[in-house]
């Protein structure tokens, strides 16, 4: 159990929300520190089922609060999470004459926050084996697209937002999308219940009520006097915990991977090949250019099958390999064909020609296998890193890359993709082909 800190800016918190609501938020928690930032404690005993906290709507930040003066300026193709980022800088501004002071001054800083788009160029290095990697520039050019979107607007009213930075804004966007839920008011920073931490093996998340207008948690199990309280925020990956929320948790139960597929451009089928799987609606994504690319991060967890879950390549992946491997016109036509005659589903069967099927899994292993080893490879340069013990922000970034790169490929890469197994079966395939 972790430690719990108790001072008198956590005591004053749950009073001064509680007051500003006009209602009672919670009777069995209370705020204290740990490890994570601010938490919360159970004050008193916790059945399960009982509802530890009430949060009312009319607390909740979020975009209907942002000045109608300057929406006018706004273009609205801009996102709802920088909106409320714009109404935090107005209250950050404003100080301690804040009406939400209190809950702005307990927000983390930017030096505290661990979101990528904080990291250096060197620090990202730790992680450039991973997807997360490019997400992060993607990320921050988002941001700075958004942000020069509404600079113009924000820079004609210097009363409500002072000095206009990229840094402040990028500031403000990640404590939203760290600590912001969705309700049916749209994108809602809630004070206190945001003092919540993730754990996700729980089964308590936050709710909302929209015809009591609040939001609320119920317990998942039966809760001690000082022990943390925590919830589920969602079934999220290490890499989207990362980028999203600044964290990661080690051995995280719904960590997945990212296996990019493509059809090469030498290809001499490549327009069918696309032509086929975009009539199929396979993953793909439209690049700068408009032309759509005939590609996508597959993505790689546990498989269902008619057993229930089991383990090994999704369907979806070892249809795609088997369209790539067609070597003629006629065998896309009968993949086409098959299709119409079965569930409608493309290549998901395997293919009559054994060679052609061996071919694309053996392909489609070497992938993996070359990703498992890249990954390995990385973990390993990690693990060799001297890091100094005033250095606390590279010893704790560098956990969460090491965490990042275990979860997608690491040591437990064979509950995510049976690889070893994918092999033996491969192998014996090809055994029975040259019988």
């Amino acid at each position: 159990m972790k430690a719990c800190q108790i001072n008198n800016e956590c005591c004053e918190f749950l009073p001064w929300l509680q007051q500003k609501a006009g209602a009672e938020i919670s009777s069995v928690l209370s705020v204290g520190n740990s490890a994570f930032g601010r938490s919360l404690y159970a004050s008193k005993a916790i059945q399960a089922g009982d509802c530890m906290l009430k949060v009312p709507y009319s607390v909740h930040l979020t975009s209907d609060k942002f000045p109608l003066e300057i929406s006018l300026f706004i273009d609205h193709g801009v996102g709802s999470v920088s909106f409320v980022a714009v109404v935090l800088m107005a209250e950050q501004k404003l100080e301690m004459e804040s009406g939400w002071a209190a809950y702005i001054t307990s927000l983390p800083q930017m030096d505290e926050m661990h979101n990528t788009i904080f990291w250096s160029e060197d620090d990202l290095q730790m992680i450039s084996q991973s997807p997360v990697y490019k997400e992060t520039f993607e990320h921050k050019a988002n941001i700075e697209k958004e942000f020069l979107a509404l600079k113009p607007a924000l820079e004609c009213f210097p009363q409500i937002f002072g000095d206009i930075r990229l840094e402040n804004f990028m500031h403000a966007c990640a404590l939203v999308s760290s600590r912001a839920w969705k309700t049916s008011k749209g994108i809602s920073l809630i004070s206190f219940a945001d003092f919540l931490n993730h754990d996700g093996t729980k089964d308590s998340v936050l709710l909302s009520d929209d015809y009591k207008e609040i939001s609320e948690v119920l317990a998942d199990r039966d809760y001690g006097v000082g022990e943390p309280v925590m919830i589920r925020y969602g079934k999220f990956s290490n890499a989207t915990l990362l980028l999203d929320f600044g964290f990661t948790v080690p051995n995280n139960i719904y960590d997945q991977v990212q296996l990019w597929k493509d059809v090469p451009s030498h290809d001499p089928l490549y327009a069918a090949k696309i032509e086929l799987l975009n009539k199929h609606r396979f993953p793909r994504e439209t690049k700068s250019d408009g032309f759509n690319d005939a590609r996508g991060p597959f993505i790689i967890k546990e498989v269902k099958s008619a057993k229930g879950k089991g383990k090994g390549i999704p369907q979806a992946l070892r249809a795609f390999a088997r369209v790539l491997s067609a070597t003629s016109v006629k065998d896309l036509e009968e993949m086409a064909s098959e299709a119409a005659e079965n569930d409608g589903q493309l290549a998901r069967r395997p293919l009559k020609n054994r060679e052609r099927e061996v071919h694309a899994h053996r392909t489609l292993l070497f992938q993996v296998e070359r990703m498992v080893r890249d990954h390995d490879a990385a973990i390993k340069v990690l693990q060799s890193y001297a890091v100094s013990d005033d250095d606390t922000t590279l010893f704790v970034r560098r956990g969460m890359a090491t965490d990042l790169l275990k979860g997608a490929f690491g040591s437990h890469y064979e509950r995510l993709l049976g690889v070893k197994r994918y092999s033996r079966i491969l192998f014996l395939f090809i055994l029975l082909l040259r019988m």
